[in-house]
């Protein structure tokens, strides 16, 4: 698989990256229940088929999903870049809150070390802003954590653009990880041109929109403590509309013998800010299918229909 560069100074990321939010298992923002013994085999089959790094979260399944990916890492550390994230803590009910406070952020370092029984983290991102404390502060704490050689690298997730220019005036952000897709274009105003110009990394999330955009979507089959059924991408009228463009996107797909999922993927990585697509899966096969969304482009002429579809039916 193809890699490409983090940002000005980053590691060399393959154009995927392994999801593990659905591996942590259930949560007030989880996929439903989850076999680890499969999640392990699921990771194992992402490094056969050449992925080199793995995304997670202290907050997947409340600790769990770095512990799964501790598992599977074991006798192998070295030869993976692992990037996780703080930010959202919970307590002993299990609710969950933001928190990106300096003394938090360092806590939450030494835990998702020993869950994942390493001794450094290649990339550690703060998961979300918390709305009250200022990032500038908590970006010293990161800076701090990369001083003490407890990570190699520190970015952050779903920040705007102030935030992020808060940050890279106190020290480098490596990369940034937002959500983009053929449905949430966002970060096309404003982040992705300012990340260019920075030589910030990007990582997106989500090209897929958590399952949109695939062929086989059926809302019905989803567990009912799914997240998505919160979420108004899931929700009448957008769900008929989203269905419907990911129907026609298949149209495309086909002419390069492609499922919409891997057409889904190669849109976003073809935008050059972007570094690398996460994309989700949990059981090997879903694998085999994500990796075929990279080292492929769609014509000119295609991305030109894309954009059309887009405007006539969103």
């Amino acid at each position: 698989m193809d890699q490409k560069q983090l940002g000005k100074d980053g590691p060399l990321l393959t154009e995927i990256g392994l999801g593990t939010w659905a591996i942590g298992g259930p949560w007030s923002w989880g996929w439903g229940p989850q076999d680890d013994k499969i999640s392990i085999k699921t990771i194992h089959r992402a490094l056969d088929r050449g992925i080199n790094w793995i995304d997670t979260a202290a907050a997947y399944g409340l600790g769990h999903g770095e512990e799964v990916v501790g598992k599977a890492l074991e006798g192998i550390r070295k030869e993976v870049f692992i990037a996780t994230k703080c930010g959202l803590v919970w307590n002993e009910k299990r609710r969950v809150r933001n928190n990106i406070q300096p003394d938090s952020i360092l806590e939450e370092a030494e835990a998702s070390l020993r869950r994942l029984n390493t001794d450094y983290i290649d990339l550690y991102q703060i998961h979300w802003p918390d709305g009250q404390t200022p990032v500038e502060k908590s970006w010293e704490a990161m800076v701090k954590l990369k001083d003490q050689g407890k990570v190699r690298f520190i970015g952050v997730s779903n920040f705007d653009k102030s935030m992020l220019e808060k940050c890279e005036k106190n020290y480098h952000v490596s990369s940034l990880q937002p959500p983009y897709s053929l449905l949430n274009r966002e970060v096309e105003k404003e982040i992705l041109p300012w990340c260019k110009v920075h030589g910030v990394g990007v990582v997106a999330y989500s090209p897929m929109q958590s399952g949109l955009l695939t062929d086989s979507f059926d809302i019905s089959r989803l567990a009912p403590d799914d997240w998505r059924h919160k979420s108004s991408y899931f929700q009448e009228p957008n769900l008929s509309k989203n269905l419907e463009f990911a129907k026609r996107l298949g149209e495309i797909a086909a002419r390069y013998n492609k499922t919409v999922a891997q057409l889904a993927i190669a849109w976003v990585l073809n935008n050059s800010v972007v570094s690398s697509a996460i994309v989700g899966a949990r059981k090997p096969e879903q694998v085999d299918e994500i990796v075929g969304g990279a080292a492929w482009s769609i014509t000119r002429e295609d991305l030109d229909l894309i954009e059309n579809l887009s405007t006539e039916i969103l």
